[in-house]
């Protein structure tokens, strides 16, 4: 009888979800990644607060201070450009990985980096970011944070013996855990990393996420304060004019940001095409940065003041067009420039103008509409909607909020995705030559068993064949496929044979009277079985390069069907029909034909 590879007897017991014990092991590190993601967080905003204060107020401090409060001078002109050349020296002799925001950064690592990044980048991501925004960058910290959360917990992960999906989940954990030491959000940041860098759904990944975030919460009282960053007290009454206000809030907003993604690549493209090396290209952002300031100082840096200001309904309708004008003018060319600074923060404040401007025609307070405004923006351009809903709640800790954050959210998603082909994350790496598909669903290959795909009854040859007759039927018109399982009499398979092993046989000089059982040798042949997922046994053939597997009952070894990569791509097809073919049943007359999955 032939060995049987993976043969065991009675049927696997498949459950809900693939994680094992090893899950304790991550949740252990993530505690260890967690802290010190919150740590970084600490360092990077005092980073921000010290360089601030000593390029613009000539002091050493770490204390929080606005832009808002310089007066416009000479000097305005030349701090970011001072800062933006030497963000741009940092990335040409440190590390260009430093350039942009952050998250396409940390995607790319996970994608196609192994989950793995490096020591440099963990210490010289947060302090070109400390100089990009202390000189005037409008950027937030969140992406930065994002960027030396996620290389901490890679870091962390790359001493030990991790799988590179292990090492994934502690990147996104560290990740997770400083946006929320950043922003006091933990929901909001597991949601971020499930919509947007995670890129599955498993336990394995989720738990330790979680337990990052958590840990980072507990420890953010000691290091930032408690409570919600921005309290936002009052709220929408929900009524059928509000709710289509909402949906107009979301759409005006998503048509918003789609504007200000395509004009931050074409400003890029431009800057590809300047006759210079990319080094300087942060300098140039940097006078950019330096003449908004001189129209209105409030556009520059991270801009939290601003984030208050609008929540609290503190500026009039003309104050708030400029600084929305000369913010995005600003935040695009900085940006584009690959200078280093996150998006949230900018996108937040945008989105809050756009929302405070129409509050001024909408009933209600116009702080609430300046949130809708910036969960709009953040759901819609970077296609995060849960985050963003979420986001709003925890930031301002107005439950109440709820139900309009979910209209204005999912109207500025739904046109963004319709819009867009990317957002403003995905398109920087597509422009490298990956291509990211952001929709999650349940793999075919986990929902049917073998005996749904496999082709019944197999072709198969006697096991008495002699080596004659084998290589006269392989050189017959009968002869359709490259291997044959070999029956007994009873129809038990006994082996495999294919054309090569015949040919390899009769140049060996084999009797040509012997039989293709007493020619099969001990090495074990990989079956698979009746009630197995096809996952499983995708996974065995992909593990050991076999094209074609009979499928045997369990104990008899009878002989049922065969499963060829043919039979595999069939689901892959029968797939897309269920999205593509469109068909009435009711009113027809017809009853649905029952869908199946048999090869072609």
């Amino acid at each position: 009888m032939p060995n049987i590879a993976h043969g065991a007897q009675s049927a696997p017991v498949p459950g809900d979800f693939s994680t094992d014990r090893r899950v304790f092991i991550l949740i252990l590190m993530a505690l260890i990644v967690g802290t010190g993601s919150v740590g970084a967080a600490w360092l990077l905003i005092r980073l921000i607060a010290l360089v601030t204060n000593l390029l613009w107020f000539h002091r050493i401090s770490i204390e929080d201070t606005s832009l808002a409060l310089i007066q416009p001078s000479i000097m305005t002109l030349i701090i970011p450009v001072v800062g933006g050349l030497i963000i741009g020296l940092m990335a040409r002799f440190g590390s260009e990985k430093i350039r942009g925001h952050g998250i396409p950064e940390a995607i790319e690592a996970i994608l196609i980096g192994g989950s793995r990044l490096h020591l440099k980048v963990a210490i010289l991501k947060p302090l070109s970011s400390a100089i990009s925004i202390g000189s005037g960058g409008p950027f937030g910290a969140e992406g930065p944070i994002i960027m030396t959360g996620g290389a901490i917990g890679s870091l962390i992960a790359q001493c030990f013996r991790f799988s590179a999906a292990e090492r994934k989940t502690l990147l996104v954990a560290g990740a997770a855990a400083g946006m929320t030491a950043i922003f006091g959000t933990p929901v909001a940041a597991v949601l971020l990393a499930v919509e947007l860098l995670l890129f599955e759904w498993k336990p394995r990944s989720l738990i330790p996420v979680i337990v990052a975030c958590v840990i980072a919460i507990a420890w953010r009282p000691l290091l930032f304060g408690h409570g919600p960053l921005f309290p936002l007290p009052s709220s929408l009454d929900l009524s059928p004019a509000l709710l289509v206000a909402c949906v107009g809030v979301g759409v005006s907003v998503g048509l918003v940001s789609g504007v200000l993604t395509g004009l931050l690549y074409k400003v890029e493209d431009i800057f590809a095409r300047l006759p210079i090396h990319w080094m300087w290209w942060p300098a140039l952002g940097g006078l950019a940065i330096g003449l908004g300031g001189m129209i209105e100082p409030r556009a520059m840096g991270v801009g939290y003041d601003v984030i208050r200001s609008l929540l609290a309904n503190d500026m009039d309708a003309n104050s708030v067009w400029l600084l929305v004008a000369v913010k995005a003018i600003i935040w695009i060319i900085a940006l584009a420039s690959g200078t280093s600074g996150g998006v949230l923060a900018p996108l937040l404040i945008m989105g809050g103008a756009v929302g405070s401007l129409e509050g001024h025609y909408l009933p209600g307070a116009g702080g609430c509409w300046a949130l809708l405004g910036m969960a709009a923006m953040m759901g819609g351009t970077m296609r995060s909607p849960l985050t963003g809903i979420l986001f709003a709640v925890e930031l301002t800790g107005n439950i109440e909020m709820l139900v309009p954050l979910l209209i204005a959210t999912a109207s500025a998603y739904t046109v963004t995705v319709l819009l867009l082909k990317r957002s403003i994350l995905t398109e920087k790496i597509a422009r490298r030559g990956q291509h990211i598909i952001r929709e999650y669903s349940v793999d075919p290959f986990e929902l049917l068993r073998v005996s749904e795909v496999m082709v019944s009854p197999a072709d198969t040859l006697p096991a008495s064949l002699s080596v004659d007759e084998a290589v006269n039927f392989f050189q017959s018109d009968d002869h359709r496929h490259k291997s044959y399982p070999l029956a007994d009499a009873n129809g038990a398979l006994v082996g495999i044979v294919s054309r090569a092993d015949v040919l390899k046989w009769t140049s060996e000089g084999k009797h040509v009277d012997q039989t293709l059982f007493e020619l099969q040798s001990d090495s074990a042949i990989l079956v698979g079985y009746p009630d197995e997922i096809v996952a499983r046994l995708a996974d065995k053939m992909v593990l050991n390069d076999v094209g074609r597997v009979p499928v045997i009952e369990r104990g008899s070894r009878k002989i049922l069907g065969l499963v060829s990569r043919k039979d595999l791509l069939q689901i892959r097809r029968t797939t897309h029909s269920a999205e593509q073919d469109r068909s009435a049943f009711v009113g027809n007359g017809k009853k649905p034909a029952r869908v199946r999955h048999d090869a072609a």
